[in-house]
């Protein structure tokens, strides 16, 4: 599983930790990735891996199902051809709190509290 934009890395090492999943993440701030890095080493038998890096220029989407999107309108206009190239028919992404307005998704979900005071909005896509 790949996690574009994932900030500080809590979405690829939830996904380790609780489903034992190969997860990786790529973020471009290199604060964020030694953040997530530290995080990251909790005694795992699966160790996440956040990639420091421009999502925009990496081809390993052939490989995986990117799940879950962090990015912002922008970042998702940006990204949306290089997923339609690499992405196999019936890939699965997930964008969080903001819409892919190339693609109609295949069902939305509303969190409006995630414990922390905070909504989210979550949108299922498939190639």
């Amino acid at each position: 599983m790949f996690d574009l934009g994932s900030g500080d890395g809590r979405i690829v090492i939830m996904a380790a930790q609780k489903y034992k999943a190969d997860a990786t993440g790529v973020e471009l701030n290199a604060s964020l990735v030694r953040q997530s890095m530290t995080a990251s080493n909790l005694g795992l038998g699966i160790h996440p891996r956040v990639i420091e890096g421009d999502l925009l220029k990496q081809d390993y989407f052939i490989r995986r199902s990117p799940e879950p999107c962090n990015l912002l309108p922008v970042g998702n206009e940006l990204v949306t051809p290089i997923l339609e190239k690499q992405l196999k028919k019936g890939a699965r992404i997930v964008a969080h709190d903001f819409e892919f307005s190339a693609w109609t998704p295949v069902q939305s979900l509303s969190i409006d509290d995630d414990g922390e005071g905070r909504g989210h909005h979550l949108y299922l896509y498939r190639r």
